[in-house]
């Protein structure tokens, strides 16, 4: 099988959509490696799974999930079949039966991370400036504008169902990028999920956005992965 018979299906994190993932999405393409990315509600963790199992769907051949941040959960919980390995970019790693709050809280949040409160609605929005101080850091000015500008909610009840039925990084390979200098979801978390899970891990010195701010790491894991299903 070639590179370019697998397909990469990318999930973004919340307060994001698919365009957070272009930079990495242009890199593959010129690596000959196709990818697309699941646009995700954020309104359930099980809507979520819904979205992505049909963007999976839309790929002909063998499946490389990618998810940053809260979509970790998500690929996680993914149908089986055509998902040959899983990459995770910062992202939460729930075990069966552990909710996202039980990870988030396992450390002290860095001091810069946001003071969420869910609004009427329960949804969970990130004030403007925490675009620059926490979310992505090393991106510029006009990113963060962007940034905040598209972002979409996250529903709070997203953060807190127990995972059920089985994660697929217990039966795949997987990988995992810990961000050395994430204010949102502290590295030694990232650490402690990625070691649990056995994961080929690699540490870098990145924030919590590397998919906008340091593309070329993630599509270097990303193409790890795919070269390890194409020989």
């Amino acid at each position: 099988m070639a590179v370019n018979d697998v397909f990469v299906v990318l999930a973004h994190g919340g307060w994001a959509d698919g365009s957070s993932w272009a930079r990495v999405i242009t890199g593959l393409a010129s690596h000959g490696i196709k990818a697309i990315a699941a646009p995700l509600p954020l309104t359930d963790l099980a809507d979520d799974v819904a979205a992505l199992n049909r963007t999976i769907e839309r790929a002909p051949g063998p499946v490389v999930l990618a998810g940053h941040a809260y979509s970790g959960a998500v690929i996680g919980l993914a149908r089986a079949e055509r998902v040959k390995a899983l990459v995770y970019v910062n992202s939460f790693a729930p075990d069966e039966g552990e909710k996202l709050t039980d990870l988030f809280f396992r450390a002290e949040p860095h001091p810069q991370a946001p003071k969420l409160a869910p609004d009427s609605d329960n949804l969970l929005w990130l004030p403007e400036d925490a675009f620059a101080e926490a979310f992505a850091p090393n991106a510029s000015a006009h990113e963060h504008t962007v940034l905040a500008a598209v972002q979409r909610p996250l529903r709070f009840s997203c953060m807190t169902t127990p995972t059920t039925g089985g994660v697929l990084w217990r039966i795949l390979p997987s990988w995992y990028l810990v961000a050395e200098q994430d204010r949102m979801i502290v590295a030694d978390t990232q650490r402690f999920m990625a070691e649990r899970m056995k994961a080929k891990i690699r540490s870098h010195a990145v924030d919590h956005a590397p998919i906008v701010t340091a593309p070329g790491l993630v599509i270097e894991l990303i193409r790890e992965a795919v070269q390890s299903i194409s020989v």
